[in-house]
Parts: C-alpha cells; structure tokens; sequence
C-alpha cells in the first residue's frame, strides 16, 4: 500500500495547526472549484505564481466541504492579510461536487468569484479511478468499481472516494452553483483547453479576475499527467452513453457545444 496518504495526512494535520496558531488573515477573493483531476493543480500553480496573488497555505483546504464545522477562525488563519493591490485564493476540487459547498460559499464569500474546471468526464472518471488505485484505496477493477459506486457511495468516504461516475454529471453541480452564486462571478472552462493552450486560458482567467496579463515561468515546467493507456473500450462506450444526455444537459446550461464523444 502506497505511503502517501499518510504523508499527507501528516501534512494537513500540520497546516491545520499552524491555521489556529496564526493570525487570521483575509478572507479569499476567489476560488478555483474543481472539478477532479480536471487540472485544478496545474492552474493553482500558474495562479500561485502571479505577482498580485497570494496562495492558502496548501491547496485543498476543504473548508466548504469537509471542514465548516472549525469555522472562520480556523480558515482565515490559512491567508495572508489582506494587503492593497493584492488577492488571495484556495483551490478544492471537491468544493465542485460536494452539495452544501456552494450555499456555504456564498454566504461566507458574498463577493466572491469562483472558476471550475470540466474534464470530458469518462476520461475524468478513468483518471479518478488510477489516483484512488495509486493510494491503495481500490481493489476493483474499473468496470466492478463503477458497478458498485451507487452501493459505495451510500458509506461514508464511499461517496467522496469512489464517485467515478456522479463527479462527472457536470450540470446537476453547476445548477447547485448557479442557485447561490450570479452566474457573472463563475467561470467555467474546459480542462482539454488548458492543456491544449494554457496561455490563452490563463490569460481568460486573470481578465475574470481583474488581474494584469502575466506569463507564469511554470508553463514551462508544469505539465499534467497523463494518464497513458485509456479505460477498457467497452466500459468506456458504456460510459459515454450514460454521459450522453448529461453533456447534452450541461451544452443547454452553458451555452457550450457538444465537443466530448458521445459513443
């Protein structure tokens, strides 16, 4: 079994600490949502890097998902102060999936701008499925593992962990967004954009954000994984056809057209 969820388990019990122990410092301007492995970590990345941006202490604070119950206290100890002519931001990818993150968003953040992520979701749910794997966390193959996933979610990590499917049904989460938050202070972009052309999204985002043109040095350093053999060809048709109609939902909600396969 890999080491790494220790590790970071380690690390976030750490950073933890040092949010009571701090100052509390400002509030996020914005946040980036999610989705999972939608390349959330790339783009905190290239927002990190701006000279007018200021990072939490560590991506994923999870605070308007699994962690409301420490209160603003304990998040505000993850930023710096606020400072003129500066923003500040987090990125959790769950915060796009998780159904009380948006309401709990909004009512702290009441100005706040959002940006979410989508991937084509059989290829975001392939990737979701290796990353579970890499932590020893999934013993099914790919087909078993979506068989179960309903049964699994009914657990309590089941419904975070082993969501392949349910992540990738973009616009019941986007509709759950759209309730609490003007649809003018939420952008969202497709993942297979930034990898094609990251300059040109990056540069989409800091116009939403009202921050100066900037060219990051980790475009030249910071690539995505790749995840090099795709899902089985059979569960993938399968996949795709459950999707169908759920793309099409999501092209209504957003204007977008119906790039991603369909069978």
């Amino acid at each position: 079994m890999s080491r790494r969820p220790a590790v970071d388990a380690l690390r976030r019990a750490v950073r933890s600490a040092r949010a009571w122990a701090t100052t509390p410092g400002a509030l996020p301007d914005f946040l980036v949502v999610g989705g999972q492995r939608c390349g959330t970590t790339s783009l905190h990345s290239y927002l990190a890097a701006h000279p007018q941006v200021r990072a939490a202490t560590g991506k994923e604070l999870q605070f308007f998902s699994l962690h409301y119950g420490r209160g603003e206290r304990w998040y505000r100890g993850h930023f710096p102060p606020a400072a003129p002519g500066l923003v500040c931001f987090e990125a959790s990818p769950l915060y796009l999936f998780h159904p009380q993150a948006p309401s709990r968003a909004a009512a702290t953040l009441p100005d706040g701008r959002y940006v979410a992520l989508l991937r084509d979701p059989v290829e975001r749910a392939w990737s979701h499925y290796l990353h579970t794997r890499s932590y020893g966390h999934e013993p099914l193959d790919f087909a078993a593992a979506l068989a179960a996933e309903q049964e699994r979610s009914a657990t309590p990590d089941g419904w975070r962990r082993y969501s392949y499917a349910a992540r990738g049904r973009y616009a019941e989460q986007l509709e759950r967004w759209f309730r609490q938050v003007p649809r003018d202070r939420m952008l969202v972009l497709r993942s297979e954009d930034l990898y094609a052309d990251p300059a040109a999204v990056y540069a989409q985002v800091l116009a939403f954000l009202g921050l100066a043109p900037f060219t990051p040095p980790e475009f030249a350093v910071h690539t995505r994984r790749v995840d090099r053999d795709g899902p089985p060809p059979e569960v993938a048709r399968e996949l795709r056809a459950h999707f169908a109609p759920h793309n099409d939902r999501l092209a209504d909600l957003l204007g977008w057209p119906r790039t991603w396969p369909s069978g």
